[in-house]
């Protein structure tokens, strides 16, 4: 008879590899104490851009990202008004209660992330469809049409 070792609980991991690495990109990108803090922001900053994201940009974003981010990003309806990248901070720290400071720093953490996942092209698309203000959250510079 075969029986199946448990991995102790302290051992386990509760998300894939993959995941697990952008946990800690993210921890580190944004100097957090913890993984849990990481996952935190991980979770607020791309629960808000599924809410923005729409198309193409979110099928493809979503096959970029681990398996528990794009569960995350896509479980959310995209609003009928997207938010620009200012209103989107906003908007995170009034649904979280936290400072806007704190929350433009967990976007910025995220993002980067996000971007290493996606690529320069995809993240460009994604600028492209979104209204201003997301290039910088981005870790982008602000392109503006001159007039």
């Amino acid at each position: 008879m075969i029986s199946h070792a448990r991995v102790p609980l302290e051992h386990q991991q509760p998300y894939g590899t993959a995941y697990e690495q952008m946990l800690e990109k993210v921890r580190y990108e944004g100097a957090y104490p913890t993984h849990e803090r990481a996952d935190q922001a991980v979770r607020l900053v791309l629960a808000g851009l599924g809410r923005q994201l729409t198309g193409d940009e979110r099928v493809d974003l979503a096959a970029c990202l681990p398996l528990e981010a794009a569960r995350v990003l896509t479980s959310q309806i995209p609003d009928t008004q997207p938010l620009t990248g200012w209103a989107f901070v906003k908007d995170l720290a009034a649904r979280t209660g936290t400072s806007l400071a704190t929350t433009r720093w967990d976007t910025g953490s995220v993002f980067s992330a996000v971007a290493a996942h996606a690529g320069p092209d995809l993240i460009t698309r994604i600028l492209d469809q979104l209204p201003t203000g997301y290039a910088l959250l981005f870790g982008r510079a602000e392109l503006t049409s001159a007039a």
